[in-house]
C-alpha cells in the first residue's frame, strides 16, 4: 500500500514537472488537459452508445465483428484533431495591479 501511494505521488510531481516546463506555464497546460479530458468524456460516451447499438441492431456478423473497432479507430482520430493545442493563441501578459 506505500509503494501505490508513493508511486501515485511520483506520478502527480512527475507529471506537474512536465507541464510547468512546457510553454506557457503550468496554468496553461492544465487548461488544456482538463480540455482533452472533456473531449474524451465525450468520445468515450459516443464509443459507448456506438457499441451498445451495434449490439442491439446487429448481434451477428460481420459488423458486430468490426463495428466497434471501427468506431473506435474513427474516435479516435476524431480525437487527435480535436484534442490539438488551439493554434495561435499568444501568452497574454500579466497586468501589473499597480495604478
Amino acid at each position: 500500500m506505500r509503494s501505490f501511494a508513493l508511486g501515485l505521488v511520483i506520478i502527480v510531481g512527475l507529471g506537474l514537472t512536465v507541464l510547468s516546463l512546457r510553454p506557457g506555464g503550468l496554468r496553461r497546460q492544465l487548461t488544456f488537459a482538463a480540455r482533452r479530458f472533456r473531449i474524451a468524456l465525450i468520445l468515450g460516451g459516443v464509443y459507448l452508445l456506438a457499441s451498445t447499438a451495434i449490439r442491439v441492431f446487429f448481434s451477428q456478423g460481420w459488423v458486430a465483428d468490426y463495428g466497434p473497432p471501427g468506431v473506435a479507430l474513427v474516435l479516435g482520430a476524431v480525437f487527435l484533431v480535436a484534442g490539438r493545442d488551439p493554434a495561435g493563441v499568444p501568452d497574454t501578459p500579466r497586468r501589473s495591479r499597480t495604478p
